[in-house]
């Protein structure tokens, strides 16, 4: 794979994970109560789907370093642990979700009745993707990879993502924005990841349309 292709392939796969986040979290507000099963089930392929192109972003980053910089190739394969890692426990977190909506004869609200996703949908997601993006910054500032404002950007989302991490100490009611599982620890920075995403994954196919 030459770097060209490995830089389209990595923003393509960013731009598909970005924009399919991008319809999934808002499907989250639609109902105020328990929500019909074919939301629920609607929005967890759509991040199944999303959490898909993730590993295909993860590995194509860490291939694209090993082509531009191999010194760096330790970091960027810390971003892909952590990227793969951090898919992993979403896909198992929807996974219990899903199979609660199935085999209940009734509608109920998987983000409080499913409480074993609180802490896996929180604060260790919260903690895996500050790890991620940290190392994913850093990787690009070492590598002149992309421009500067990804760099920074990474490591602002980093940080608030850390300070997230407190917040299984806070309950475990959606509607509060610092629970455990309430709309700032999860929704909303699901939001804020899929709009870096979609920006990072235009900015890295961009300076693949141009290395020939």
């Amino acid at each position: 794979m030459s770097e060209a292709t490995a830089r389209r392939l990595t923003g393509v796969a960013g731009i598909a994970t970005a924009l399919a986040l991008i319809v999934e979290v808002p499907l989250y507000f639609v109902y105020s109560g328990p929500p019909p099963d074919a939301n629920v089930l609607a929005r967890l392929l759509i991040g199944i789907l999303a959490l898909a192109s993730l590993i295909v972003f993860v590995t194509s980053f860490r291939e694209l370093v090993k082509r531009v910089n191999p010194a760096y190739e330790w970091a960027a394969s810390l971003a892909y642990s952590t990227g793969l890692v951090y898919a992993t426990i979403i896909l198992v977190s929807m996974g219990l979700e899903a199979g609660a909506v199935i085999a209940t004869d009734h509608a109920i609200d998987p983000t409080i009745d499913v409480n074993g996703t609180y802490i896996l949908y929180g604060s260790i997601s919260r903690l895996l993707l500050a790890l991620f993006l940290t190392a994913t910054a850093y990787t690009i500032a070492r590598t002149n990879l992309l421009p500067r404002w990804t760099t920074r950007s990474a490591y602002v989302l980093a940080g608030i993502n850390l300070a997230f991490v407190p917040s299984l100490f806070f309950g475990n009611t959606p509607a509060d924005f610092y629970a455990a599982n309430g709309w700032g620890t999860t929704a909303s920075m699901g939001a804020i990841l899929s709009y870096w995403l979609l920006a990072l994954g235009i900015s890295t196919y961009r300076s693949g349309t141009t290395k020939r």
